[in-house]
């Protein structure tokens, strides 16, 4: 029998409708355990070396951005909302939640892509949702872009930071959500929210995560 492509189809098999923990107005497909999930979604396409299935989880980072956008619309309202690497688009749908006159969700995963679409629709907001790496890309038209736990990979970091410089050049705002990973470039973020968010044990080191919100400032001379 030939590999199912379809990541709708796989999504909707593989997880279940659940609240987000610390974002309990928003609901999320949701797996119960990642590694048993990224050897399906393997198996599924007939491949190996695929990226983890990020879209599947409700990361730290992004319950912190989402309940901070969520308790602050202020911040986003009328306002045209980037959600970068969006995974299972939680941060962008709490934007719309929020206020935001639009949201662009942009992943390099196509099936983050197909959370997206199917969380948005579930939660009842509208999203313009795009496969596509963004750091190689021209900046985006917007006000403000959101990105949660991103800063886990030496290189991924790296090339991230560089794309938020050209968005902070152009006067876009950036906001970081993220419980304190390894590559996190802390002496540019001024903390504007922190949150013990509940998290899946095993894709972390403990269950409960110190997250922090922050706003990233341009790099100076």
């Amino acid at each position: 029998m030939p590999p199912v492509k379809d990541p709708f189809d796989f999504i909707r098999r593989e997880t279940r409708i659940k609240p987000v923990p610390h974002a309990e107005e928003i609901r999320l497909h949701v797996a119960d355990e990642a590694m048993a999930l990224w050897q399906k979604t393997e198996d599924d396409l007939g491949a190996l070396g695929l990226a983890p299935p990020f879209w599947a989880f409700a990361w730290a980072g992004g319950q912190g951005l989402a309940r901070y956008l969520l308790d602050t619309p202020d911040l986003v309202r009328g306002k045209r909302v980037v959600d970068f690497a969006c995974g299972s688009g939680l941060v962008g749908i709490a934007a719309m939640m929020a206020g935001a006159a639009s949201c662009h969700a942009v992943d390099i995963d196509p099936f983050a892509a197909a959370a997206t679409r199917m969380n948005a629709a579930l939660n009842n907001v509208a999203l313009s949702i795009e496969t596509a790496d963004m750091t190689q890309g021209a900046v985006p038209q917007a006000d403000l872009v959101i990105c949660g736990d991103v800063f886990y990979d030496k290189h991924m970091a790296d090339g991230v930071l560089a794309f938020l410089d050209r968005l902070l050049v152009d006067g876009i705002d950036v906001l970081v959500g993220d419980p304190g990973r390894s590559y996190l470039p802390r002496s540019r973020l001024t903390e504007l929210a922190v949150y013990s968010v509940p998290v899946v044990g095993a894709l972390e080191d403990s269950e409960i995560k110190r997250t922090f919100v922050y706003r990233l400032a341009p790099k100076t001379a």
